[in-house]
């Protein structure tokens, strides 16, 4: 750092600017404008090799000719840099998303012999008492893993490790298509979405008929889908969530267009052969160990349940302002978590996709719950010192890996190569936090089929809630 940077004390306001919002407002004096223009100067003159001039002899009126307009830009974007990251380290600032303009301003330029003033807001961890953990009343549910699971079970993995064979159609549930694939918003002319050789596949009956395209849940997929043809197109017609991660998409009307151009049907394996496959020798085999695994399914969302519901607790103990604004950073970021969570839980990645794709179509008010849960968790994570080591996520990769049946290098590598990596370490936090509030819970165990039915009854008011709100919200408008 030059001493011109050392010396630099600019003026700063910190204001709110909304629920956990903060304008800030920075101005630089002219003196140390200059200073550092003539610094940056005095390392481009001893640089710099021009033609005609031996390094670091060139005329200062060349350079500033030549170079003088780069060096205002970066010494703007530099001071920038600096000072709001001073700021936010001197006032204990906790960003949750970039700084951008107050609406309607200008970007600030930077002018010699002039101060260098600007104004830049941004949203906030906001700032609450965290709730009371202790001694939370706790359902348990309690599921039997029957042999019709156990046979529904090895159906799936049948068509898993199944073999392909192209088909023309007609299509039927399962089968998987490559589409070129098209999608327009709000009437546009132009796409926003063009791609050949999409994935389709055509929801299982078990689905009723859901399915996702592009992460969007249509509910009557299998209508568009079953019965076609390769070298058939088709149209449908959907509505984006109003929480999608993408801004420009919430609430946008999404026509898709698809063309058949090639199709796979999956022939199962029968019992027999998939557990020779697996190495199991006999059905028996297969049936104890694809038993066993269903337990183990069966504990990890038990567990789920239990972390579920002190999540609520949490959300609804206590209250405080959040951001205005959920940005698609934040949104994506909550979708991501629910994601890892999922994954590690053992679901399928398709399924995983279209559970993704029901929670973008969750009410407004289920996204600030969750995204308030992530503030609570991050805030009781700090006064719990919760940390999560290299160890910890590298078993929980291995863990993945093996539900999946594939090396954990590789599993460590997909991650990596999605961006998820740290999405993990963040839900492994979170659970550890949860996890330890419910070592001081008191438990009451409640079967499968009461703890489901309160469940859908739960989600079907929270939805009534939601619609008459929104209906109400556009009455009013």
């Amino acid at each position: 750092m030059s001493n011109a940077t050392a010396e630099m004390k600019p003026e700063v306001k910190v204001e709110d600017a909304g629920p956990a919002r903060k304008r800030i407002t920075v101005t630089v004096q002219a003196k140390d404008v200059d200073a550092r223009l003539e610094n940056g100067f005095g390392n481009l003159a001893n640089e710099a090799a021009l033609p005609g001039f031996r390094k670091g002899k060139a005329p200062r009126a060349l350079l500033e000719r030549r170079f003088g307009d780069m060096l205002l830009q970066e010494t703007r974007t530099q001071l920038l840099g600096e000072t709001y990251g001073k700021v936010v380290q001197d006032h204990k600032l906790r960003p949750v998303g970039e700084p951008s303009l107050p609406e309607g301003a200008t970007e600030p330029t930077l002018t010699r012999g002039k101060a260098f003033t600007y104004t830049v807001e941004v949203e906030v961890a906001p700032e609450f008492a965290a709730p009371k953990t202790d001694g939370l009343e706790i359902q348990k549910p309690m599921f039997e893993i029957k042999d019709e699971h156990v046979a529904a079970e090895i159906r799936r993995q049948g068509f898993r490790f199944g073999t392909p064979e192209r088909i023309t159609g007609p299509f039927q549930p399962l089968d998987r298509m490559l589409c070129t694939a098209k999608a327009w918003k709000n009437d546009e002319k132009e796409p926003f979405f063009n791609m050949e050789k999409a994935l389709v596949v055509v929801p299982d009956t078990v689905d009723e008929g859901k399915g996702s395209l592009l992460g969007i849940l249509v509910n009557d997929l299998s209508k568009h889908l079953e019965g076609r043809k390769v070298g058939e197109s088709v149209t449908i017609d959907t509505v984006a969530p109003e929480n999608h991660e993408r801004e420009d998409l919430r609430g946008a009307k999404i026509r898709f267009e698809l063309k058949f151009d090639d199709a796979d049907r999956i022939t199962p394996l029968d019992s027999a052969t998939l557990a020779d496959r697996m190495g199991l020798e006999t059905e028996e085999n297969l049936r104890t160990q694809v038993r066993m695994m269903l337990e183990r399914k069966r504990d990890g969302e038990q567990r789920a349940a239990e972390r579920e519901q002190v999540s609520r607790h949490l959300v609804d103990a206590v209250d405080f302002p959040l951001p205005e604004r959920l940005s698609q950073s934040q949104i994506a970021r909550n979708l991501e978590m629910a994601r890892m969570e999922m994954l590690q839980r053992g679901m399928e990645a398709e399924e995983v996709e279209t559970r993704l794709a029901e929670l973008r179509h969750g009410s407004e008010e289920d996204t600030k719950r969750r995204l308030k849960l992530f503030f609570i968790l991050s805030r009781l994570a700090e006064e719990m010192a919760v940390q999560v080591n290299e160890p910890e996520v590298n078993g929980r990769i291995a863990a993945m890996a093996a539900q999946r049946g594939v090396a954990p290098a590789q599993m460590r590598q997909d991650l990596e190569r999605a961006g998820r990596l740290s999405e993990l370490a963040l839900s492994i936090r979170e659970q550890k936090v949860l996890d330890r509030i419910l070592d001081k819970a008191k438990f009451t165990e409640i079967d499968a089929d009461s703890w489901n039915a309160a469940e859908d009854k739960r989600r079907e008011e929270a939805m009534a809630k939601a619609n008459s709100s929104k209906g109400g919200s556009k009455k009013k408008a």
